[in-house]
């Protein structure tokens, strides 16, 4: 944990309470305006301070969440969850709760083998 009179970056901070996989995630993140603080958004640069309230939209979900203590480095997901209070409306955690209509890990089906000429061409036509 980090003392209160240092510095840190929304999107380092972010990246180690595990928000984003990545930092230049939550970089973009801000930079396109999905970190918000009172409705503004914020950029990456932005200092974190202990109480701030943040509202955050990932590909998965929607977060609100008030910074409990200061993190400089990315920790394990047991302690991440000790810096901050997830105070997000029970109503958009669930409605926005990401469930794959299908699931494709991009295989093909068993025992239905390599595509011939033809349709490999309509596959590429179809691509283009």
């Amino acid at each position: 944990m980090a003392k209160e009179n240092d510095k840190l970056r929304i999107d380092k901070y972010l990246w180690c309470i595990r928000i984003f996989k990545t930092r230049s995630i939550a970089a973009e993140a801000c930079d396109k305006g999905r970190v918000k603080v009172n409705d503004v958004s914020v950029k990456a640069s932005k200092t974190v301070n202990i109480g701030d309230v943040y509202q955050i939209r990932t590909e998965a979900r929607k977060w609100v969440i008030k910074v409990i203590a200061l993190i400089q480095n990315r920790v394990q997901y047991a302690e991440a969850i000790n810096c901050y209070q997830d105070i997000t409306p029970i109503e958009e955690k669930d409605e926005n709760t990401f469930l794959p209509t299908s699931f494709n890990t991009g295989k093909r089906l068993s025992k239905t083998g390599r595509p011939d000429k033809k349709q490999r061409r309509n596959m590429e036509d179809f691509l283009d």
